[in-house]
């Protein structure tokens, strides 16, 4: 039996064409993505697609442009939540990034690959100054912060760390054979151990 077409509301198609990169590239990789194959899994024609985004390069940027932010949104809202119950705002606030990653593991990749989208793209560029102001603010405001235009060793230590991990959950050897839950346990881990360093 012939898998119906997946259907969108008119006006949605740029949205759900990004909604298709996140599809394939998890399932086959970013390398796997075309405005061809997206059109075809949302369901519409190439033409319909090339309405939108002139070319594969042109959509990934969006695509990367939309991970930005979403991963400033997703740290801003642990904070807010951590402060609001006064829990540990550094600890939410890593987590936050770690399960970002996890759950969306296209959208962490396609963030940093400038050879596969135009990094002079306005509104990209205006994605990555809002999660570098997210991070430079005291690690969305998690941390003490002296300067807000500028990455303390604190916050440098904190985003590379935090950062670095994230990477190796998805595509190094440390996340190989674990569960979504022992990843987080890996990271808290993790996260608590380097708090005295930031507080020194």
């Amino acid at each position: 039996m012939k898998k119906p077409k997946k259907s969108y509301h008119h006006g949605d198609l740029a949205e759900s064409l990004l909604n298709a990169v996140d599809e394939l590239a998890t399932k086959f990789g970013l390398e796997a993505v075309t405005l061809r194959s997206c059109a075809k899994l949302v369901g519409v024609s190439p033409s319909s697609a090339f309405r939108h985004y002139a070319d594969k390069r042109t959509l990934l940027t969006a695509f990367a442009t939309r991970a930005l932010l979403q991963l400033s949104s997703a740290l801003a809202a642990a904070n807010k939540t951590a402060l609001g119950k006064e829990e540990d705002a550094f600890l939410a606030v890593s987590l936050a990034y770690i399960k970002f990653t996890i759950e969306k593991p296209a959208f962490f990749r396609a963030m940093w690959r400038e050879e596969i989208i135009y990094t002079s793209d306005d509104a990209y560029m205006e994605a990555i100054v809002q999660l570098t102001s997210t991070i430079k603010g005291g690690f969305a405001s998690s941390l003490i912060d002296d300067d807000a235009d500028a990455l303390s060793a604190a916050e440098l230590l904190a985003w590379s760390s935090v950062h670095g991990l994230a990477n190796l959950l998805i595509d190094g050897p440390v996340g190989n054979g674990l569960s979504k839950a022992q990843k987080i346990t890996l990271a808290t881990d993790m996260v608590s151990s380097l708090q005295p360093a930031l507080e020194a």
